[in-house]
């Protein structure tokens, strides 16, 4: 199975001004999960740009990146509000799960130590793993890895972590060359997420975002 990419409308953290024109420009693209952030749009635009991700047959993420329980939560009734298919990101916290658990969404809470923004990750692969068990006894649907994002040897973390996990992983964060987008398909996980890189044109430094979006796409088709 090829791991699939989650497109995100964001850029240092935060949804771009024009997701919505972003969006509708490539929405007949064969990228079927699309996601942006709580932040960077009013949230009238942001109820916009769900109904059109979702009018087009898309499958919706919402990443939070917020580290404080009160903050969780509020992404989590957020995430639910607006009819998002998954959650990504926030720290995992039992109240939050307790809320999530009962409704139709999918939850991939961060695994490991994060904090900071940018984020960073800290921990060892093996406390990483014991925790992503943690979550797969309560019933999380799977965990949201900032791998590339670790401070010691990054892609020895993605692939220990990966085929250690029982639980689907999302490897998100700095997938910005076709060198990582190669790794990620050798690792494997069940997705991944791309936003800074499209919007910083570092697939075709001329090109628009449509057209990086179409190289990353060719290159993903071209992987047996």
């Amino acid at each position: 199975m090829k791991s699939n990419l989650i497109v995100m409308l964001t850029h240092d953290d935060k949804t771009v001004p024009d997701a919505l024109e972003v969006f509708e420009s490539c929405r007949d693209l064969p990228v079927s999960f699309w996601g942006f952030k709580n932040v960077g749009l009013p949230r009238a635009e942001m109820q916009d740009l769900i109904k059109a991700i979702k009018n087009a047959g898309k499958t919706t993420f919402l990443e939070i990146v917020s580290y404080t329980k009160d903050e969780c939560m509020t992404g989590a009734q957020f995430a639910v509000d607006f009819g998002f298919d998954y959650l990504m990101g926030t720290l995992f916290f039992p109240e939050v799960w307790d809320f999530l658990k009962k409704k139709e969404i999918k939850y991939f809470p961060f695994v490991g130590k994060v904090s900071g923004s940018p984020s960073i990750l800290e921990g060892t692969t093996s406390s990483m793993v014991e925790e992503s068990e943690f979550f797969r006894s309560q019933g999380v649907d799977g965990v949201d890895l900032l791998a590339f994002r670790h401070k010691e040897n990054p892609e020895r973390l993605a692939r220990d972590f990966i085929s250690q996990s029982k639980i689907p992983v999302i490897l998100a964060g700095s997938i910005e060359s076709y060198e990582r987008i190669n790794f990620v398909n050798q690792v494997n996980p069940w997705g991944f997420t791309m936003g800074s890189a499209l919007f910083n044109k570092d697939f075709s430094p001329n090109g628009s975002f449509r057209e990086n979006l179409e190289k990353v796409v060719n290159r993903m088709a071209s992987i047996k």
